[in-house]
């Protein structure tokens, strides 16, 4: 059960600088959905990925393997890896989150925060990726699933 509280306290707790994407965005624009998961975009640098360690140790990180892949594929959850790595999907004790470095074809945080929405979680004020920027990476993605959320997506942005 994902527990998006949690997950928004910890990271600011810590001061991780990052933006909320994917479900959890798409619902602070005002769409009607559920999530089972967390998607962050983050910044990379060697502070950041040390807050953002410390914020997520207490959840128990560890990655969320394709069916079939099984679970014994060795994962250190530190700056290291993260520095040596990008992407990352891990399941927790709160949930499910996806750590992403970059969203493909839309940019990383830096090309991304300065167009971010602010949106009220829980009593915390979150960086958010931008309705536009939502619609993009949607597009992007190109899956099913998104292709249907941006019928919704385009309706909000007309009104």
């Amino acid at each position: 059960m994902l527990d998006v509280e949690k997950f928004l306290k910890a990271l600011a707790q810590q001061n991780v600088k990052y933006i909320l994407v994917g479900g959890m965005a798409a619902i602070g624009h005002g769409m009607n959905y559920a999530t089972d998961d967390l998607d962050i975009c983050y910044q990379r640098k060697k502070e950041n990925l040390e807050a953002l360690v410390r914020a997520l140790t207490p959840s128990h990180p560890k990655l969320r393997l394709f069916k079939g892949l099984g679970d014994g594929v060795p994962f250190l959850f530190d700056a290291k890896t993260l520095k040596n790595g990008l992407n990352f999907t891990l399941v927790t004790h709160w949930g499910s989150i996806d750590l992403l470095g970059e969203l493909e074809r839309i940019g990383c945080y830096e090309t991304l925060i300065s167009k971010a929405i602010q949106f009220e979680f829980f009593g915390i004020q979150v960086d958010t990726l931008s309705l536009d920027d939502l619609i993009r990476a949607k597009k992007a993605a190109g899956r099913t699933k998104d292709k249907l959320h941006l019928l919704e997506l385009e309706a909000i942005r007309e009104i």
